[in-house]
């Protein structure tokens, strides 16, 4: 079900296409949960003159040092981040979720992406992560929260952007990494697994309308399972849908096992 899930929702794009596309553009601050405003505050309190990338590392840090994860939620964007918040769960997408909600409180431009295997690969089960334009760096920056992640071509400083980091990584260029939390060390193992395999393939998650999709999980979930309230949203053609400007998923996706 999951496979055809996936191919229903999957488009091909290009690199062009992903000029047009980010979170901030179905969503406007006004329509973000008032207790995302509320806990920014909290996050920023007495940090004055910060710029776009400093505002995200702060963000990124409080976020993963007060929330220390668990099963996945799948809950409109409030209630997964009180839930995350009283320590009752999240995961990657979970926080890439609540992530793009602190980044618009903040008029930062974010958008959230996955990563899949081609062939495609049930035993993966892919990850969640997000990105942002800097308006300081001048371009857009590849984060992983739940990762505590920024990549970088090695010898440079300058933090790579999803398309950045994915092209390098197939051309052989040296790809190396660094956590943003002092206290976290990565895990290279894990962190090839993801990101550095030739067979991973990123996606861009396009038309998230999240006071949508919060009105729908808020009304329905304790009625139907998640996965009847995103097919309806699919039929209503209220749904989101995945890009992929890299790899062509309708010659690539095939199923190994």
């Amino acid at each position: 079900m999951y496979y055809a899930r996936f191919k229903l929702l999957s488009k091909n794009g290009s690199k062009i296409d992903l000029a047009y596309h980010s979170y901030n553009l179905l969503n406007q601050k006004q329509s973000i949960p008032n207790s995302f405003s509320v806990v920014n505050a909290l996050i920023l309190k007495n940090k004055r003159g910060l710029n776009d990338l400093d505002t995200v590392l702060e963000l990124a840090n409080w976020l993963q040092t007060n929330i220390k994860g668990g099963r996945g939620l799948s809950l409109s964007s409030e209630k997964a981040l009180e839930l995350m918040l009283a320590g009752e769960g999240g995961v990657c997408s979970d926080m890439a979720q609540i992530f793009n909600n602190f980044c618009v409180v903040n008029d930062i431009d974010v958008r959230e992406w996955g990563i899949t295997s081609f062939p495609f690969n049930s035993e993966f089960g892919g990850h969640a992560f997000n990105e942002f334009y800097s308006e300081t760096l001048k371009k857009w920056v590849l984060i992983d929260v739940s990762k505590t992640l920024l990549f970088y071509l090695e010898g440079s400083k300058t933090p790579l952007s999803v398309m950045e980091l994915f092209e390098y990584n197939k051309a052989g260029k040296s790809i190396v990494y660094q956590s943003f939390l002092s206290s976290n060390v990565p895990d290279d193992d894990l962190i090839r697994f993801y990101y550095l395999e030739q067979d991973r393939a990123p996606f861009l998650i396009c038309n998230y309308h999240n006071a949508t999709y919060d009105r729908y999980l808020d009304r329905f979930t304790s009625i139907f399972p998640v996965f009847v309230i995103h097919f309806w949203l699919y039929l209503i053609r209220r749904s989101y849908y995945y890009l992929f400007p890299l790899n062509d998923f309708k010659g690539e996706l095939v199923y190994d096992r």
